[in-house]
């Protein structure tokens, strides 16, 4: 219903330094377009894009792109969508932002701000994409929420945490006190990992990932996004 997701928007004060260590991670770089008047670069492991801006904003957000998105603003309304904002003038580049029920951002922009890469990056260091992390009061109610967006709702144990996947993108939440969100990407070798990491001058905190108990590698961005590197299920 939100269209092709396009990227997890990120702010950035240093644009130029948080890229630099996106790459330095093993993630692509997209070529961007000019619609933003601000610094913006993206990255990407190939499937799914880390948009760097500069501008300030409630951040991160889950952006999706939807052609004609001011004749489908409706549909969110009669959802019961109540927005943050809206560009939709004759000279604006249209965008409208709304939050979920514990207050995660979600932007939908009527065209794309970047273009993938002509060929896939080689193998990411810190492995793909996994999942979009972040703890809500009551996953049931994230359920009530998302599913009519266009997302189905797969349930582990009782009460434990709940996936919510997608076409573009999966989203994992847990009950808990609120936190910043978790970016998780899932490698083969978690010692390989580490070893290309450091060569890269990168260093990670070794770690146990919360959800499962398993090993797992914490990073943390320049501009504060954590990262969580777990094993991959094979």
């Amino acid at each position: 219903m939100l269209g092709n997701f396009l990227e997890i928007s990120i702010h950035c004060p240093e644009v130029r330094e948080s890229m630099e260590f996106y790459r330095r991670l093993g993630l692509g770089l997209a070529v961007t377009n000019d619609i933003w008047r601000h610094q913006y670069a993206a990255v990407t492991d190939g499937k799914v894009a880390l948009g760097l801006h500069a501008y300030d904003f409630p951040s991160p957000s889950l952006t999706w792109v939807h052609p004609g998105l001011a004749s489908y603003l409706p549909r969110l309304v009669d959802a019961g969508i109540e927005f943050d904002f809206l560009k939709t003038g004759e000279e604006e580049f249209h965008e409208a932002g709304f939050r979920d029920p514990d207050g995660q951002m979600i932007t939908v922009l009527e065209a794309r701000t970047f273009s993938p890469p002509d060929s896939p990056p080689d193998s990411p260091v810190i492995g793909y994409f996994q999942e979009y992390r972040f703890p809500v009061r009551a996953t049931k109610n994230s359920a009530a929420f998302w599913e009519p967006l266009g997302f189905v709702a797969i349930a582990g144990d009782d009460d434990g945490p709940l996936v919510l996947t997608s076409d573009g993108i999966d989203l994992c939440v847990h009950e808990g006190r609120p936190a910043a969100p978790v970016l998780v990407y899932a490698s083969l070798d978690l010692g390989a990992t580490t070893a290309k990491l450091v060569s890269r001058g990168v260093v990670g905190r070794p770690t146990e990932d919360p959800i499962t108990g398993g090993n797992a590698i914490g990073l943390t961005a320049p501009e504060g996004s954590r990262i969580l590197i777990v094993q991959e299920s094979i």
